[in-house]
């Protein structure tokens, strides 16, 4: 049975590679690196204003307070309902001397207004008032973009709790303060500025008889330069960037282009092979694939080869026989009269067709044979069960009387040696080289076929043997028979009845199949074929 891993487990496997990649890690870090500092001066900056913020409003109270103090001692009188002389108000008003971003104005409990500082000063403040228009689709972009910035990382921006200055009307902000409490809040006044307002009661004794407010206007100016200052940021996370991008197209990009270009010279016939020692040099993913396709263009082009050769083979070994029908044919035209040569012609041609047949049915299995190892998924399978059930299948051959007998052994003690590979070529491996010892053995000789566990360096292997009683071979050819179409008879053995394939097939499974085979003598004579083969 096949030991198949689950498809979830692959994807599991494949995920937690992810991120073992090292051009996985290189494009996730340069992407984000540019993001990372842009969120950074925005977090800075988004911190730096709102310190400012809190730190102008405390000022504010601080200065609405020694002031509000001011006009409690010189604007009020009355006993016991006291009251906010407004001559005095505005006089104290007027000498304060307020710079010209802030503004005060004083207020009746009923919200009437008293004075106002940029009135009761010599100051003349001339501006141009804003025309007025409907926000244009950017600010709109611009509004929703920062609503959106405030409420993700409002989470990890710090919460200054009562410090925080709010978002309020006027008359929410007058209503606290004629209650007796301090207030504070941010939003646009008439001239479409935006200003920081605090309001505090002006009280006489305990009893409130005025609010003061004071309004600063230089928060656009102050955020003006923080956008300013938010340029640096902005130009170096665009040079990283293009930093980034740069070092992508180098690494990446001009790598794979060179690949491909070397792959199309290969499709157009230019190159037989795929040369690029410095990308295969690399130690990432592009250096492994550039790795995988030069060896798998060798591969084709061995493939290719070994087909022309292959192809070249057999239309010489199909050509012996052909040859020798047609010289039997002609020969037969001159001795029509000669019945005794028209049989020994005869029996050639038939002899010559029967080799033909077997040569083309040896050369279609070798060809199907080949395209089932490249689609047939490999199984792993206990290799001492498999090869005994194979030798069973010649039990007949005992039963019969007329041929040599064939033995199993398991030599390897209950290892229980398991082999991943395809049954299908490895049953015809056993085959072909219990056939072919049965083929050079004696009527009265055993082939026998053992399992062995062996060992290449720290891999186990399994190894299959397989003994007979023949001649042997001789020690020139213990290679050579490994070849295609060749044959090497002893003498007595009928001419043609084997194609010269079955070696040759077994020996290009068991290269598929990560493993080797060879020959060689036994010192009691009889030769020995050795299957070997990676064990799991």
């Amino acid at each position: 049975m096949a030991d198949r891993e689950p498809t979830r487990r692959s994807k599991q496997r494949r995920g937690a590679n992810l991120l073992s990649s090292r051009i996985a890690r290189l494009i996730f870090a340069s992407n984000l690196a540019g993001l990372a500092i842009l969120i950074l001066g925005a977090m800075v900056l988004n911190e730096m204003r709102a310190s400012f913020v809190v730190a102008k409003k405390q000022d504010l109270v601080g200065q609405a307070q020694v002031f509000s103090n001011l006009l409690a001692e010189g604007a009020t009188f009355g006993q016991p309902q006291p009251v906010l002389d407004e001559n005095l108000a505005r006089a104290t008003l007027a000498d304060l001397s307020l710079p010209i971003s802030i503004r005060g104005k004083v207020y009746q409990p009923d919200g009437e207004l008293v004075g106002d500082s940029y009135f009761l000063s010599d100051r003349v403040v001339v501006s141009s008032l804003p025309t007025l228009q409907e926000p244009s689709q950017l600010s709109r972009w611009g509004r929703a973009l920062s609503e959106w910035a405030v409420s993700t990382f409002g989470a990890i921006v710090p919460d200054r709790g009562g410090d925080a200055v709010r978002t309020q009307t006027f008359e929410d902000e007058f209503a606290v303060a004629a209650a007796g409490a301090e207030a504070a809040s941010q939003r646009f006044n008439d001239r479409g500025q935006r200003i920081i307002s605090v309001s505090v009661p002006v009280q006489h004794v305990s009893a409130v008889v005025g609010v003061l407010t004071l309004e600063s206007n230089d928060i656009d100016e102050i955020i003006r330069a923080e956008r300013a200052a938010l340029i640096p940021f902005i130009g170096v996370a665009v040079l990283v960037a293009l930093i980034t991008s740069g070092l992508l197209t180098i690494g990446i990009a001009r790598p794979l282009r060179r690949l491909s270009a070397a792959a199309d010279d290969v499709r157009s016939g230019s190159t037989q092979k795929l040369d690029l020692p410095r990308i295969t040099r690399r130690r990432d993913e592009i250096g492994a694939l550039a790795t995988s396709m030069e060896a798998m263009t060798e591969a084709l082009f061995e493939r290719i080869t070994s087909n022309e050769r292959f192809a070249a083979d057999v239309a010489h070994e199909i050509k012996n026989p052909l040859t020798s029908i047609r010289s039997a044919v002609e020969t037969a035209e001159r001795v029509k009269d000669n019945p005794e040569a028209m049989a020994k012609l005869h029996k050639v041609i038939a002899h010559d067709v029967g080799r033909l047949d077997r040569l083309i049915t040896d050369i279609s299995n070798a060809s199907r044979l080949e395209a089932e190892i490249t689609r047939v998924p490999t199984e792993t399978m206990n290799i001492a069960r498999f090869v005994q059930e194979i030798v069973s299948t010649y039990e007949h051959l005992k039963l019969d009387g007329n041929g040599p007998t064939v033995t199993f052994e398991d030599a390897t003690m209950g290892a229980d040696l398991r082999v991943r590979g395809r049954e299908g070529p490895l049953g015809q491996v056993i085959r072909n080289l219990v056939d072919n010892a049965l083929s050079f053995s004696p009527p009265e000789g055993t082939v026998a076929v053992r399992i062995e566990q062996g060992r290449i360096g720290p891999q186990t292997t399994a190894r299959i043997l397989i003994e007979d009683d023949g001649p042997g071979i001789p020690e020139d050819k213990l290679e050579k028979i490994f070849d295609r179409f060749y044959t090497d008879r002893p003498k007595g053995s009928a001419f043609g009845r084997n194609s010269g394939l079955g070696l040759s097939i077994v020996a290009q499974i068991a290269a598929t199949h990560m493993g080797r085979v060879w020959a060689e003598n036994r010192d009691a004579g009889g030769a020995r074929f050795v299957v070997e083969l990676p064990a799991s």
